[in-house]
């Protein structure tokens, strides 16, 4: 305990800080050191009802009651229930607690948001990820201080056994709840917590100062690493796009610290979720000779491989098509635009003469529709939209959204900046419509 404490009298002056309170004896251990350092410090409770147990209520009553008693600033917030009666997964309590934080944070101007996390929640945390793979930033467990954009996530604790949380709240007389899902061994933490924790301490009682080095070694590797990954990377991922033309230069190993890194971007403090195993699945989809696949992640995230991009996106890329009516300048859903001039020398496949006599109008923009056929200009045959869209290799997301144009007979006059139908006319020929597609 002393450790932390020399830790938090060197770190704290005289900031607002808000502690995240859940009212168990870690974090009433870490309430109590705090205001026990004499520091011109402001504190901010703030406690989260997950409203799951029956006993959540209790608690939050034990909380009210305690810090009611001292100069601290308690704020609370009731998790709402599911609509569907089911609990939310770890990965929603997570989001949902760290944004409240960040609310609370805000609303008070605090510098640091301080959690409970101690020594064998570090342990704990590195096994269950040697375990379930990850990779060397992920075997690390997780950090002392992390930084945030404005402000840091600081756990003190980290130097510190449960065992000596306990002995500490048993000479203060400090009392707490107990939560006693920590008893069953349904959730995997706990069955580390329960049978492996135990017999590391036999081997040695500072086996949690051990993880700790080996945590801070792997993240000095990590960091040197890092600053040579991130500019291999900055060459070739850009805006969620990875470009291969680049990345199958690289040897194996810088391959998959890219993905690592790309992973690591799209999911921040979320990166538990992934293991080496979905790294070696991107790693997989761009070896093979499959120009367009898609694979989905957790939290939503799909890697799609384009022949030589990969987007990595938590966009919704089905359902989106549409059929909007030719107006003079037509705004499209993929940010581009038809326009109706007057006149134009532009002979590529942006633009497209048409003579109103031979169509129906109105005319229309839509997507492709399954079956889908064009007579090509100065070809005798038509040809299916398909095709052209993979002989011209457009993208599977660029697809879903490319405009056609088509007469009120459904007669596709044109795919714009791609190809151009049977229906247009040259420069010389008669002609009343002049359309452009325009970026």
């Amino acid at each position: 305990m002393e450790e932390t404490i020399k830790f938090l009298n060197n770190l704290l002056s005289s900031e607002t800080i808000v502690v995240g309170l859940s009212g168990g004896p870690d974090s009433m251990c870490l309430l109590d050191i705090l205001l026990k350092l004499n520091k011109n410090i402001k504190i901010i409770c703030a406690h989260i009802n997950h409203n799951i147990r029956e006993e959540s209520k209790d608690e939050l009553k034990f909380i009210e009651e305690y810090t009611s008693k001292l100069d601290v600033i308690l704020e609370t917030v009731t998790f709402p229930k599911k609509s569907d009666s089911q609990n939310y997964n770890e990965l929603e309590l997570r989001e949902m607690r760290y944004k409240y934080f960040k609310e609370l944070i805000d609303k008070y101007n605090a510098k640091y948001l301080f959690t409970a996390h101690h020594g064998d929640d570090l342990i704990e945390t590195i096994l269950m990820r040697i375990t379930r793979g990850s990779n060397l930033k992920g075997y690390s467990g997780f950090e002392l201080i992390t930084d945030k954009e404005d402000y840091k996530i600081i756990k003190p604790l980290i130097f510190t056994t449960k065992d000596e949380i306990n002995k500490y709240l048993e000479v203060n007389n400090i009392p707490y709840v107990i939560d006693n899902t920590n008893n069953l061994d349904d959730y995997t933490r706990n069955r580390y917590r329960h049978n492996i924790l135990p017999f590391l301490k036999e081997e040695n009682k500072n086996v949690h100062l051990r993880y700790l080095k080996f945590s801070k070694e792997l993240l000095n590797y990590y960091n040197y690493v890092d600053k040579i990954l991130t500019d291999e990377v900055s060459k070739r991922y850009k805006d969620k796009i990875l470009y291969l033309d680049k990345f199958d230069k690289l040897d194996e190993f810088m391959k998959q610290k890219i993905i690592e890194y790309i992973l690591d971007d799209n999911y921040m403090d979320n990166l538990y979720l992934v293991s080496d195993i979905h790294v070696n699945n991107i790693l997989n989809i761009i070896n093979s000779n499959k120009p367009n696949i898609i694979i989905n992640l957790p939290d939503n995230l799909k890697v799609i491989k384009e022949y030589n991009k990969v987007i990595f996106t938590k966009e919704d890329i089905n359902n989106k098509s549409y059929k909007i009516e030719l107006e003079s300048n037509t705004l499209l859903p993929n940010n581009k635009r038809i326009k109706i001039v007057e006149y134009s020398s532009n002979t590529s496949n942006y633009c497209t003469r048409l003579d109103s006599k031979e169509l129906k109008l109105p005319l229309y923009l839509r997507t492709k529709n399954n079956g889908d056929r064009m007579i090509i200009k100065n070809m005798n045959h038509s040809k299916k939209v398909k095709d052209i869209y993979i002989d011209s290799k457009l993208s599977k997301i660029d697809r879903d959204t490319q405009p056609i144009l088509v007469d009120s007979d459904n007669n596709i006059l044109w795919i714009p900046g791609i190809k151009k139908s049977k229906f247009d006319k040259e420069i010389s020929e008669k002609y009343d419509i002049i359309l452009e597609y325009i970026d």
